[in-house]
């Protein structure tokens, strides 16, 4: 046991110093690789056999597909680390497949949608137009909302349209942003913020009436206000403007990878489900609309 904790700790060492992965992914793989270590105990069999029987073992548990899926990455990569410090000879996970995740199609607003929710704050209030500001520049740049409220004032440049979002594992991004949204954070910058913070000597761009940095917790919770003022009946969370930027843009007609790079996705295969999404919408207006459908 003491050498699991050894190699666990470079390994955790490893991704967070070679690999700059957050400190949320970190717990992740910390959190499965202990399941996997208090599964195997002081069991005698091969790691290949072993993996195996932690998989079924999960199976069991009645854990979804994508949740076993995900306990099966944090043991590959553990692995494929112990083969690269050379620690083991083969690595075990090679050849085992992960069982098959059916995606959860994200659901998305339809244009009408997002207009009457980016015209629900109140203008004539310091808060509402932050507000505004905050729902136009989620829609209009994709970002999540975590990279929203790491924004800082030197990051967002005017004269060019564009600002650097900080995404996961520390990578950064040029993401652009519209006409609409531009004129929307300058009002916010010169009519809201420059009252709150006259010298700017704080860095977020975005402010609470406390002049602090804005929580995620607070961008949630007044999406969901907002919502709900706006009569909007879908379940509304945190990534549902994130998932309609993508949605409107592939509808559109841009291209695949010039959106996967604003949404900052590593993996294409990420920003393909928004082209589901797509023709799932495409076949809905086809039955209901086409005489023969």
């Amino acid at each position: 046991m003491l050498l699991q904790d050894q190699y666990l700790d470079e390994f955790l060492n490893f991704l967070k110093v070679e690999k700059g992965l957050s400190l949320n992914t970190l717990e992740s793989y910390q959190r499965d690789l202990f399941k996997y270590f208090n599964f195997l105990g002081k069991k005698s069999m091969s790691q290949k056999a072993s993996v195996l029987a932690f998989l079924v073992h999960l199976h069991k548990q009645k854990l979804s597909s994508k949740s076993i899926a995900r306990n099966l990455v944090a043991l590959r990569v553990f692995f494929k680390f112990l083969l690269l410090q050379k620690y083991i000879d083969e690595n075990p996970t090679r050849d085992i497949e992960a069982p098959k995740t059916w995606r959860t199609l994200p659901e998305v607003l339809t244009l009408s949608e997002v207009e009457k929710l980016i015209s629900e704050p109140d203008l004539k209030t310091s808060l509402g137009m932050r507000d505004r500001a905050i729902l136009e520049l989620l829609y209009a740049s994709g970002l999540r909302i975590s990279e929203l409220t790491g924004l800082e004032l030197t990051d967002v440049h005017f004269d060019v349209g564009y600002l650097k979002a900080k995404g996961k594992g520390a990578k950064e991004r040029i993401v652009p942003f519209g006409g609409s949204a531009r004129g929307f954070l300058e009002r916010y910058l010169n009519e809201v913020r420059k009252l709150w913070d006259p010298h700017r000597q704080i860095s977020p761009f975005f402010l609470s009436q406390q002049r602090k940095k804005l929580s995620r917790q607070n961008v949630w919770l007044l999406l969901k206000k907002y919502a709900l003022s706006a009569g909007l009946s879908k379940n509304i969370y945190p990534h549902i403007l994130r998932h309609s930027f993508a949605t409107h843009l592939l509808e559109r007609g841009a291209d695949i990878r010039a959106v996967q790079l604003m949404l900052g996705h590593s993996d294409i295969s990420t920003t393909q489900i928004y082209t589901h999404v797509s023709r799932e919408r495409l076949q809905e207006v086809y039955k209901k609309y086409h005489p023969r459908s």
